[in-house]
């Protein structure tokens, strides 16, 4: 039984990412710090041998192609439809047996450190969440054992509600671990922010 990694990502397509930080930096420039940042991060935690990884992608057309952007030796599969809910749900439903973390594809703080100390959390708990400073969360993931819970009904996505939504969604017999606050970089100033972090590679 694996412990399953799954870093969701999108066609780093100009125009269709980061669409706050392009409004400061303009959309080519968004567009290349998304695809740089989700390199990056693939290569920081895609070959540990703790877990396997997947990438999710979105479009769904772009799980097929062998190239592009993103290192080929990481398998792909299609997010689907629907919202980021509905997507991460998904996931979580059809993977095979094991702990599965999800995390997102442009925190550049995010190492091998947080995927363990994640799985690390699922040994005592149902779910963990790596907190974002903006009010969402960068990771989840989920024992799924005995099953795997339904998380994000009625979540108000890319608000400073949205982990707060999704906890109300957590039963009350299931318990939740947390990892460390990381900061998205949504903004001009949260990218300046992560220039003065110094980078680290585990």
């Amino acid at each position: 039984m694996h412990n399953w990694l799954v870093i969701f990502a999108k066609e780093p397509k100009i125009g269709a990412v980061k669409s706050r930080l392009a409004r400061g930096i303009g959309a080519v420039e968004a567009a290349r710090f998304y695809r740089n940042e989700t390199t990056r991060l693939i290569r920081r935690v895609g070959n540990d041998p703790r877990w396997q990884t997947i990438l999710a992608v979105t479009p769904d057309t772009v799980a097929g192609q062998s190239g592009n952007w993103w290192p080929v030796s990481v398998p792909r599969i299609p997010q689907g439809a629907g919202d980021l809910g509905q997507r991460m749900g998904r996931v979580f439903e059809r993977l095979p047996p094991g702990p599965v973390v999800i995390v997102g594809s442009d925190i550049p703080q995010v190492t091998r450190r947080h995927i363990a100390q994640g799985f690390c959390a699922l040994g005592r708990n149902d779910v963990v969440f790596g907190p974002a400073s903006d009010g969402g969360y960068y990771l989840v993931g989920q024992r799924r054992r005995p099953r795997t819970l339904s998380l994000f009904d009625n979540v108000r996505w890319s608000t400073g509600h949205t982990l707060d939504d999704t906890l109300k969604n957590l039963p009350s017999d299931k318990t939740v671990g947390f990892l460390e606050t990381l900061s998205d970089v949504d903004r001009v100033e949260d990218l300046q922010a992560c220039k003065s972090i110094p980078r680290q590679r585990y």
